[in-house]
């Protein structure tokens, strides 16, 4: 069968609503608090999620909140968050974050990806993360998930995530700006796996490029919605 973006979309948002939900996700549906999204987010970087997710519940019952989060110390934010990815320089990060948002912010989370991108520990996957998770703002979080799944599809051709962020931003329409980062990862980290994926049963096999089924590209969308 011949490729289509919004079929396969439309496929895997059925199939993936079995899947667990990526923690940053999942922080948001409960808290509805874009300061736990933006901790999270920061934490999660290089670490799974099941570690993520122990860190961010140890740390958030001793900083609920910003205020609270500037009264602890870099070493205390370090035994916190361990054993995440570079917990080390995430606690330098978390440690000088109340600074800066009072500075510089108000002691607002910005809502924008540029703003975003000045706060330590930030860069342009976390700040599309942010805005979307936490702020329900048409942003697009590349992590490799989606920048490997998107090239496997043939969607984009495209050697960095930051590439393909710029590619789907001309490309994707924005009806799936709010879901294609939670959307491919769950499906990449449980089917379409960089390491042994799971070709035998995906929902979608029928429309892989990567087993043989050639992709018809999409009219070129910008960010208008379909």
């Amino acid at each position: 069968m011949k490729f289509s973006l919004p079929e396969v979309l439309q496929i895997l948002s059925t199939e993936v609503a079995g899947y667990a939900v990526p923690i940053v996700d999942l922080i948001g549906v409960q808290t509805n608090d874009p300061y736990k999204v933006l901790v999270a987010t920061i934490l999660s970087a290089r670490t799974k999620d099941e570690t993520t997710a122990t860190a961010a519940a140890r740390l958030f019952k001793e900083a609920p909140d910003l205020a609270s989060l500037a009264g602890l110390s870099e070493e205390q934010l370090a035994t916190l968050i361990f054993p995440v990815g570079f917990y080390k320089n995430k606690a330098g990060f978390l440690a000088r974050l109340p600074r800066v948002l009072a500075e510089e912010f108000n002691n607002r989370i910005p809502d924008e990806v540029e703003p975003l991108t000045r706060l330590p520990g930030v860069g342009r996957k976390t700040a599309n993360l942010v805005v979307a998770v936490a702020f329900r703002k048409p942003a697009i979080c590349v992590d490799t998930h989606v920048h490997r799944i998107m090239n496997i599809w043939g969607y984009v051709s495209t050697k960095t995530p930051l590439e393909t962020e710029m590619a789907l931003r001309e490309m994707l329409p924005s009806k799936y700006w709010l879901t294609i980062n939670s959307t491919l990862v769950a499906f990449g980290q449980g089917t379409c796996r960089p390491v042994g994926p799971h070709c035998d049963r995906c929902v979608i096999a029928m429309y892989c490029p990567r087993l043989g089924v050639r992709p018809r590209k999409e009219p070129r969308q910008g960010k208008k919605t379909n």
